[in-house]
């Protein structure tokens, strides 16, 4: 499963234990967990797949790349139809080459930043994250990592902000749900 990653992240892992030992624990959930269900077929059983289903995956491998930004890169895939994440998921050199455009543009808007999940404190971004999320799912349980992980993209005073005031969170959380493309 690992070696089915781009040489550029098994190299990386290679030279950094803590990261190799995160992709292994994430393989081993992935392989333990579909020990006791039926694999998903992306073809037949694509409609059933859901939106926060496919964000986690997503997550997950695009972590793996350590880029820095995996949430943003993550919530500016999960814009895409489901047909392309599924297909994202399904092919690595295909995920490769979309993050790589990602973080591309990413870096043309000069939103290193601004970026929240480039903050020196990990844990406060993580806490932000968590406290968005389920919030969110408060108000939308079945489109809320989708909805997060656009959120997550705004700067970090802004989502300060948006969770101090629940009624800016609401109209935050309808603006991202409608321009979310099911």
């Amino acid at each position: 499963m690992l070696l089915e990653l781009p040489v550029s992240v098994v190299s990386q892992m290679l030279c950094d234990e803590a990261l190799l030992n995160k992709a292994l624990k994430r393989a081993l959930t992935v392989l333990t967990s579909s020990d006791n269900s039926e694999p998903v077929s992306h073809t037949d059983d694509a409609a059933s797949v859901s939106s926060d289903s496919l964000g986690e995956q997503l997550f997950d491998l695009i972590d793996l790349y350590n880029t820095g930004h995996t949430q943003k890169i993550t919530g500016m895939l999960l814009e895409q139809k489901k047909e392309a994440v599924l297909q994202l998921l399904s092919d690595h050199s295909l995920l490769e080459e979309q993050v790589k455009i990602a973080l591309k543009t990413l870096q043309e808007q000069g939103d290193e930043a601004t970026d929240v999940s480039d903050s020196s404190d990990r844990d406060e971004v993580e806490s932000i994250g968590e406290t968005l999320f389920s919030i969110v799912y408060q108000l939308d349980p079945t489109h809320c990592a989708d909805i997060t992980g656009m959120l997550l993209e705004m700067d970090s005073g802004t989502l300060k902000q948006i969770l101090s005031d629940r009624s800016m969170l609401e109209v935050a959380v309808q603006r991202a749900k409608s321009a979310l493309v099911l």
